[in-house]
């Protein structure tokens, strides 16, 4: 089965964005040794006209070949005329408010996150791949199996939540760790297995 990685950066404090969406303030910290190891191993996750402008445009989809957002993750692209953000990704966009698609290669549905996801993870190909934002990450909490944070050495204060939703603790095991040289460290988190998953039935 398919698998649901919510894949993003966050301030220390556990912030992804600014109070008004904004995620700026974390490029700086893109840089040298961890910039070149994000577009070798995570490609799929590099906004198009990056990987244009980074000549990786051809790149093959190695981890993710779908990509789910809400709309305040969506409109900051269309606010600079892209309305395609990932188009090596089937993109899906969840809003109540965008009455149609601006762009054939997007699919906007006011339908519920969970039943859309749930459903996409039986259908064969590569995994998911949660882009934003808060919100969404915490209606799909439930769904989400993997968890991948950029963490970055910043103390935000306030902002737009890493997960937003009521109190539900979950566990998640740490699966790796990598420290990069401007004070980066990419976290990779993965819920643990089920009892059932961890011990095959007896013949």
């Amino acid at each position: 089965m398919r698998k649901l990685s919510y894949f993003i950066g966050s301030t220390i404090d556990g912030f992804i964005a600014t109070p008004d969406g904004g995620f700026e303030f974390f490029f700086p910290y893109v840089t040298g040794e961890y910039a070149s190891y994000l577009t070798a191993e995570y490609a799929d996750t590099v906004f198009t006209p990056a990987r244009v402008a980074a000549g990786i445009d051809d790149a093959p989809n190695k981890h993710y070949d779908t990509v789910v957002m809400g709309r305040n993750t969506y409109e900051p692209g269309l606010a600079v005329g892209v309305t395609s953000p990932y188009a090596h990704l089937r993109q899906i966009v969840f809003s109540n408010s965008i009455a149609e698609s601006l762009d054939p290669a997007v699919e906007v549905t006011a339908e519920d996150p969970l039943s859309v996801v749930r459903r996409l993870k039986q259908e064969d190909g590569l995994d998911i791949w949660l882009c934003g934002g808060g919100s969404l990450a915490g209606q799909l909490l439930p769904e989400i199996d993997e968890l991948i944070v950029k963490l970055y050495p910043i103390v935000a204060g306030s902002g737009i939540p890493l997960f937003s939703a009521g109190f539900a603790a979950r566990n998640f095991e740490l699966a790796e760790s990598r420290t990069f040289d401007q004070g980066s460290v990419l976290l990779t988190y993965r819920k643990p297995a089920t009892a059932a998953d961890a011990e095959p039935e007896q013949a």
